[in-house]
């Protein structure tokens, strides 16, 4: 079943529910999945990719919201920003936890030889096309710095 089939079932649900935050999140995905399908060279249906990609876009919007509203104390705002974060990761696969990703992103560095920070780019580039949709790209690109310095 799609993603954008699943969305428009939970919608019906968390309607009949009266689930404000589940519904919030919903719509925030279902528009972003219309939008991506009208946009250029976007086709009738997504691949599964495209959809992770999008909830990740999502994820991490609403993540860099939270923290520009703690940073101004708008802990109203963040919370809704929070609640819409567990209810989009819910469509997600599974993140990798820190120990998984620093074994996965050690192995790539052996791998590839790199042993320097100047080598950075070629470890992201193996190490987010294999973790795509595993793992933020933020956490990676952190990991891969303190495994290199």
């Amino acid at each position: 079943m799609s993603l954008e089939t699943t969305i428009n079932e939970n919608l019906k649900k968390a309607m009949l529910a009266k689930d404000e935050k589940g519904l919030r999140a919903l719509r925030a995905i279902k528009a972003a999945i219309l939008l991506a399908k009208t946009a250029e060279g976007g086709g009738a249906e997504m691949s599964e990719e495209a959809e992770i990609k999008l909830l990740q876009k999502l994820v991490k919007q609403r993540k860099d919201s939270i923290e520009i509203f703690e940073k101004q104390n708008r802990a109203d705002l963040a919370i809704k920003e929070k609640e819409e974060v567990e209810v989009i990761e819910q469509y997600l696969p599974k993140q990798l936890d820190e120990a998984e990703l620093r074994g996965i992103i050690a192995g790539i560095i052996k791998e590839t030889g790199v042993t320097a920070l100047s080598g950075l780019g070629q470890v992201m580039g193996i190490a987010s096309k294999q973790l795509a949709g595993k793992a933020d790209g933020k956490t990676i690109s952190a990991i891969v710095k303190e495994l290199l310095s």
